[in-house]
């Protein structure tokens, strides 16, 4: 299975299991995690998820981009991955342990997710520049730390170090690789503890201070990026890619 579903007492564990490909969200992952996401809502044993990916290189390289250059994929929907609170709601806890590089798609996870906790040779980026894609989904990232801290990640798609990004607040802990999973399990467990509706709550209060402007945001975003996403510049970067070369930009 490319999606792995476990349950470590009350804490479901959300694993992607491609690390041949730095587990790369393909249609298979991103469905696995859309019914792991959906399996865990319905799960009265599990209290807290924690999702991962398998090995210790990738917690996910994002998109798979021999996939999108197969596929030609112009304006994804906004449903292609499944982003916890706007494309599938899930009102239990989620923790990111982040094992690896988190870019793109795989930085769009555990921006996600409620808590993060990443070992000491994570890293995160917002890569898409660099291939020609879009980022409609990086809207929560200026609500997450300093809009020019923001910017940069997005204008140089340059990744920062699992202690960098514990500086900036996307991270809450920063642990050695092997001590990761015990200490995403703890948190969980410590969460697990309290009173359910309590956490739920805390979760929502949370998340109400941008909910309406992220709404209208979003909206926005998409719009913003679809002429990028139709370009050919965003079919030259998953073939660059594929073809192992560098991309020719052209600006169209």
């Amino acid at each position: 299975m490319t999606v792995e579903y476990t349950l470590d007492g009350p804490v479901a564990w959300l694993t992607i299991n491609r690390p041949e490909a730095r587990n790369a969200l393909n249609a298979e992952v991103r469905q696995g995690l859309a019914d792991g996401m959906r399996r865990f809502n319905e799960d009265a044993a599990a209290a807290v998820l924690v999702l991962t990916g398998a090995g210790d290189r990738a917690f996910s390289a994002g998109a798979d981009l021999k996939e999108m250059a197969a596929t030609g994929l112009q304006v994804p929907p906004p449903d292609y991955v499944p982003i916890p609170g706007r494309t599938i709601e899930v009102t239990k806890p989620i923790i990111a342990a982040v094992n690896g590089v988190a870019f793109a798609g795989g930085f769009l996870l555990a921006q996600s997710c409620d808590l993060c906790v990443a070992a000491d040779h994570a890293r995160f980026a917002v890569s898409e520049v660099k291939v020609g894609r879009g980022a409609p989904w990086a809207v929560p990232l200026p609500w997450l730390m300093a809009p020019r801290v923001a910017m940069e990640i997005l204008l140089t798609g340059d990744p920062i170090d699992a202690q960098r990004a514990y500086e900036l607040g996307l991270v809450n802990r920063v642990v050695p690789g092997e001590r990761l999973r015990g200490t995403a399990q703890e948190l969980a467990e410590r969460i697990a503890a309290n009173a359910p509706l309590s956490v739920t709550a805390a979760k929502r209060t949370v998340h109400l201070a941008m909910e309406d402007a992220h709404a209208q945001a979003y909206r926005r975003a998409y719009e913003l990026w679809e002429p990028v996403y139709r370009s050919q510049d965003a079919q030259e970067g998953p073939a660059a890619f594929r073809e192992k070369r560098k991309p020719n930009w052209t600006g169209r």
